[in-house]
C-alpha cells in the first residue's frame, strides 16, 4: 500500500501544477513530454523488471524501483529548465516501472482470487486517498509555495516504503541464472521515442510531411519490426510474444492500453482546461480532477463482488458503459465550460475505469502460474503505460494543432477551450475502441491451479 501510494500520488499531483511549471520554466509546447517521457521510461522498463522478478524475486526489484523514484524526485525538485525537468522525469519513470507492477504482483502472490476480491479494497483505498491528496497538494504547492514541493514530498514516502518492505516483506525463492534482453529493451525504447517524437513535434516544430517527421515515423516503425524479430530469437524476451497468442491476455492488454490513454488524456488536460477556460484556481482544478480518481477506487473496491458473481468480461463491459457515458458528457459540453459538468463526467468515468482496470488485470493474473505472473502483470501494465505515453502524445499533437491554427496563443481562454474540446472528443473515440476489445474477451476465464 505504501509503495502503491508513491505512484498513485505522483499520477495526480503533477497535472494541477502544469500551469505553474510552465509559468516558471516556460516552453508550454514541451509540457506533454513531462507525462510522455515519464510514462515511456516506465513502460519500457516494466517488462525488464517483470522478467527479473520471476527469476530473482519481487523484493529486490521493488526496492530498486523505490530508490530510483527517490533519486528522480529529488532531481526533479531542483530542475532549472523544462528540458532538465523532462530528463529527470526519466529517472522517476524508471523507478515507477518497478514499483507499480511489483506491488500488484506481490499482492497476486500472497492472496487467492477470492481473497483479492476483499484485499483490493485496501489497495484501492490508497488511490482514493491519493486522488484527493495528490491534486490538492499540487494546487496548494503551486498557489502558496512552489511547484517543486510536488517532487520533494515523495522523499519521506520513499524512505518509509523502503523501510517497511525491508522489515516486513519476506520471500523465499530459488534464484536462477537469467539473461536480460538488452537488445529488445534498446530497440523498443528507441522505436517508441522516435514515434512519440514524431507525433508530438509533427505539425509544430516541423511540418507533418517534413523529412524529420517522415524519417522518425519510418525509422521508428522499422525498429518496432526489428524488436519483434529480436523477441522471437531472445532466450528470455522482455515482452514474450506468447502473451499475445492467448486471447484473454491479448484482449486485457488492449483494454489496459485504452485505459492508459484515457486516463492521461483526462489528467493532463482537465486542469489546463479548467484553469485556462474558466480561470479557476489550481486547487479547484485539482479537486475537480480528484473526483475521477475517487470514483475509480470506489468501484474497484466493489468490483470483486461483481466478477466473482458475473465473471470478468461482464464486469469490464459494465465499466466500459459508464466510461463511454462519461466521455460523451465531457465531449458534448466542452464548448460550454462548466465546473460541475466536468466533475460529474470525470466521476462517472472514474467509476467505470474501476470496473475495467482491476478486474481485467486480475483475470489475466489468475489464468497463469506463479512463474508467469510477473510477466503477465508487467505486460498488462506495460500496455497501460504505452497507452498513456502514446495517448498523451497524440492528444498533445491535437492540442498543438489547434493552438497553431489560432495563431499560437496558448493563454487565450477560447483557444484553450477549443483545444481541450478536441482532446476530449479524442478520449471518446478511444473509449469506443476499448469497448470493442472488451467485447472480444473470452466469456469464461480458466483459472490457474495455484493462487
Amino acid at each position: 500500500m505504501l509503495s502503491t501510494g508513491l505512484v498513485a500520488i505522483d499520477s495526480t499531483i503533477l497535472a494541477t501544477a502544469v500551469p505553474s511549471i510552465v509559468k516558471d520554466l516556460g516552453d508550454f509546447a514541451l509540457f506533454p513530454w513531462l507525462f510522455s517521457i515519464y510514462l515511456l521510461a516506465q513502460a519500457v522498463s516494466v517488462p525488464v523488471y517483470a522478467k527479473l522478478s520471476d527469476t530473482i524475486g519481487r523484493k529486490p526489484i521493488i526496492l530498486i524501483g523505490i530508490g530510483l523514484f527517490l533519486l528522480g524526485s529529488v532531481l526533479c525538485g531542483f530542475a532549472w529548465s523544462m528540458p532538465a525537468l523532462i530528463a529527470f522525469r526519466v529517472v522517476q519513470g524508471l523507478g515507477a516501472g518497478a514499483v507499480q507492477p511489483m506491488a500488484i504482483t506481490i499482492a497476486g502472490d500472497i492472496y487467492t482470487v477470492a481473497e483479492r476480491a476483499k484485499t483490493q479494497g485496501y489497495l484501492a483505498s490508497v488511490w482514493a486517498i491519493s486522488s484527493v491528496v495528490g491534486p490538492t497538494l499540487g494546487g496548494v504547492f503551486s498557489e502558496f509555495t512552489t511547484w517543486r514541493w510536488i517532487f520533494f514530498v515523495n522523499v519521506p514516502l520513499c524512505i518509509l516504503a523502503g523501510w517497511m518492505l525491508l522489515r516486513s516483506f519476506h520471500e523465499k525463492i530459488e534464484k536462477t541464472r537469467h539473461k536480460v534482453d538488452y537488445l529488445g529493451a534498446v530497440l523498443l525504447t528507441l522505436a517508441l521515442c522516435l514515434l512519440i517524437l514524431a507525433v508530438l513535434e509533427g505539425g509544430h516544430s516541423w511540418a507533418w510531411n517534413a523529412p524529420q517527421s517522415i524519417g522518425a515515423f519510418v525509422i521508428g516503425g522499422l525498429l518496432l519490426v526489428a524488436f519483434v524479430f529480436a523477441e522471437r530469437r531472445a532466450a528470455e524476451p522482455i515482452l514474450p510474444l506468447w502473451v499475445f497468442s492467448r486471447r484473454l491476455l491479448l484482449t486485457t492488454s488492449l483494454i489496459s492500453l485504452g485505459v492508459g490513454a484515457m486516463l492521461l488524456g483526462l489528467t493532463s488536460y482537465v486542469p489546463t482546461y479548467l484553469e485556462g477556460a474558466l480561470q479557476v484556481s489550481p486547487i479547484v482544478a485539482g479537486l475537480a480532477l480528484a473526483v475521477l480518481t475517487i470514483g475509480w477506487p470506489i468501484s474497484a473496491s466493489q468490483s470483486g463482488r461483481l466478477y466473482l458473481r458475473f465473471g470478468f468480461r461482464t464486469t469490464v463491459l459494465i465499466g466500459m458503459a459508464a466510461v463511454v457515458i462519461g466521455a460523451i458528457i465531457l465531449a458534448s459540453f466542452a464548448h460550454t465550460p462548466s465546473l460541475a459538468v466536468v466533475a460529474i463526467s470525470c466521476f462517472i468515468m472514474g467509476l467505470g475505469m474501476g470496473l475495467v482496470a482491476t478486474p481485467s488485470l486480475i483475470g489475466a493474473q489468475s489464468s497463469v502460474e506463479w512463474n508467469e505472473r510477473g510477466v503477465v502483470t508487467g505486460t498488462n501494465l506495460f500496455a497501460r503505460s504505452i497507452g498513456s505515453s502514446v495517448g498523451v502524445a497524440i492528444f498533445g499533437a491535437v492540442a498543438n494543432a489547434i493552438f497553431a491554427s489560432h495563431g499560437g496563443d496558448t493563454t487565450d481562454p477560447t483557444t484553450i477551450e477549443a483545444a481541450s474540446a478536441s482532446v476530449f472528443f479524442a478520449v471518446l473515440i478511444v473509449a469506443v475502441a476499448t469497448v470493442a476489445a472488451a467485447l472480444a474477451m473470452p466469456r469464461r476465464t480458466v483459472l490457474a491451479t495455484r493462487p
